[in-house]
This record gives C-alpha cells, sequence and structure tokens, in this order.
C-alpha cells in the first residue's frame, strides 16, 4: 500500500486531508474515516471524496506550500463541507456542484488563514456551511436528506454508547458503528488523542446533562462532539496536558449549550464545530498568558 501512496501522492493527500479533520495527520485515519462514513451513507462517502480532492487539487494548482499540501492542512475543511452538504441535504445536481466549489473555496479561505498564521481550524468549514444552508433555504426548495428528516432511534442512554457517539457526529454520523471506527481511527494515529477525545464526549455529555439539555440529544453526541475535537487538540504525555484537555473542553461545553439553548444558529445549520473553534482559540490564548507570564 505505501507503494501507491507514493506512486500516487494525490492520494496520499486526500487521505491525510479526511484525518486532519481530528488532527491526525494520518492516511490510515482518513481512510478509516472514509470507511466510516461510506457505512452510514454513499452519498457522504461519495462527497467527502469529491470536496477533499477538490480542496487539495486547487490547493496544488494555486501553488500552495507543498509540506502544507503533503500534510493534509487543506483537505479537512474542505472534506467537511462535502458530508455537511449531502447531510444537510438531498443530493441533487446543485448539491454536487456545491460540494466541489465548496471544497475548492474551503481550501482558498484555509490557505489565507494559515499564510496569515491565525489557528481557523475547521473556521473555513464553519463559514461555507452557513453561508450555503442560508442561501439555500432561502432561495431554493432543495428538500432535507433522509438523514435529516429520519427519526432519532429510541435508544436508553448509555456511559459507552453516548461518548463513541461523539466521535461519529464530528463527522456527521450517527451510527454506534461508524463512532467506534472513528474512534480507532485516531487510536491508531494517536492512543493520546483518542483517550483524551473519548474523555472529552464524556465530559461534554456530562456538563451538558446538568446543564439540563436534552437526553435524546446527549446519547446522539450532539453535546460531546465538540467536546471530542477540544480533547484532541490539546491531547499529550505532558502532566500539564490533561489540565488543558479540561479547561478547552468546559469552555467549548459552556459555548456549545449555551448557543444551542438560544437557537442562535439554527437558521444556518446549526453549531457545527463553532464551539470548538472559540473554545480551543480561547484555551490558547488562556495557555499562551499563562507561558508568557512564567518566562517574565
Amino acid at each position: 500500500m505505501d507503494k501507491i501512496f507514493t506512486k500516487f501522492p494525490f492520494i496520499d493527500n486526500v487521505l491525510k486531508g479526511m484525518g486532519q479533520i481530528m488532527l491526525q495527520e494520518n492516511r490510515w485515519t482518513g481512510l478509516l474515516f472514509l470507511i466510516g462514513i461510506f457505512i452510514g451513507s454513499w452519498q457522504g462517502g461519495v462527497a467527502i471524496l469529491l470536496s477533499t480532492s477538490a480542496g487539495t487539487f486547487t490547493a496544488i494548482k494555486l501553488g500552495y506550500d507543498k509540506s502544507e499540501i503533503n500534510a493534509g492542512l487543506y483537505g479537512f475543511s474542505a472534506a467537511l463541507v462535502g458530508v455537511a452538504l449531502s447531510f444537510f441535504f438531498q443530493t441533487t445536481i446543485l448539491i454536487w456542484t456545491l460540494i466541489v466549489l465548496g471544497g475548492a473555496l474551503a481550501s482558498i479561505i484555509q490557505h489565507f488563514f494559515i499564510s496569515k498564521k491565525i489557528p481557523a481550524f475547521t473556521f473555513p468549514f464553519i463559514v461555507i456551511i452557513w453561508l450555503s444552508v442560508f442561501v439555500l433555504h432561502h432561495f431554493t426548495d432543495i428538500p432535507p436528506s433522509e438523514m435529516i428528516s429520519a427519526k432519532p432511534e429510541n435508544v436508553a442512554y448509555s456511559e459507552f454508547i453516548t461518548p463513541i457517539n461523539g466521535f461519529g457526529e464530528v463527522i456527521f454520523q450517527g451510527g454506534l458503528l461508524s463512532g467506534v471506527i472513528f474512534f480507532i481511527a485516531i487510536f491508531i494515529s494517536s492512543p493520546a488523542a483518542a483517550l483524551y477525545g473519548l474523555l472529552g464526549s464524556l465530559l461534554g455529555a456530562y456538563f451538558s446533562y446538568m446543564d439540563g439539555e436534552s437526553i435524546e440529544g446527549i446519547h446522539m453526541g450532539l453535546f460531546g462532539f465538540n467536546a471530542v475535537l477540544s480533547a484532541i487538540a490539546f491531547s499529550g504525555f505532558k502532566k500539564t496536558d490533561g489540565l488543558w484537555v479540561l479547561i478547552a473542553v468546559l469552555i467549548t461545553v459552556a459555548i456549545d449549550d449555551f448557543l444551542i439553548d438560544h437557537n442562535i444558529l439554527t437558521e444556518v445549520g446549526g453549531v457545527l464545530t463553532f464551539p470548538f473553534v472559540v473554545g480551543t482559540c480561547i484555551t490558547l490564548l488562556i495557555q499562551r498568558f499563562f507561558i508568557t507570564k512564567k518566562q517574565n
């Protein structure tokens, strides 16, 4: 397999772009993500392939830094754009076109933030989806996808299943099997990231439960996936990493619950990964403050 990736580096770049959805520069992680998405929906699988390829191809053609392309940095926001559009809407010709164009645009926006050294994380994906959902809802009659229309299964709360579902919801997958695959995908790349992510999802579910959020939403992982990403972002083997994970998760969950409780972003598709982006950036600022203070 390694020979294939060497011979066809574009495939390697695309898979690493998918892996970077959960901050893993690992082709096998990306491949397992792709498999997990195909299990949930073939439209989602095709969509993420198209959008990630479009984002990566755009980065190559525009001459962006090769090492950044090889690391998958121009693929993850593009990947999420594709999955999100196929999740929110039935895949008409217009949606397939937007999946490709949105993937390319995500790459361009990502490059702006990278070139300015601003930690945007998945913000390009968020902006594109918010704009797309608003426009498509107000100016087209494209119906929602079957995944949106389907009623969630009535399953009892479980301390095991709920945090795993948080992994699946990062990439819009509600099935337990996809969540398990995503967890394994991260674990083979970074056991610390996977375990901290599991802890983050569990804490997100617990804090949201204490805040009075719906049991159904918590069980589905809707209050855990942002916490998963924030926990992974600060995961590591230093003694202080656990503290930063806890701080990031607390801030992220607080933002997540506030936005959902007040329906602030419902009209544009929901919170998406916005709480993760804001919570992580705030934690980075706090971290930088303490590091600067310590040095002085």
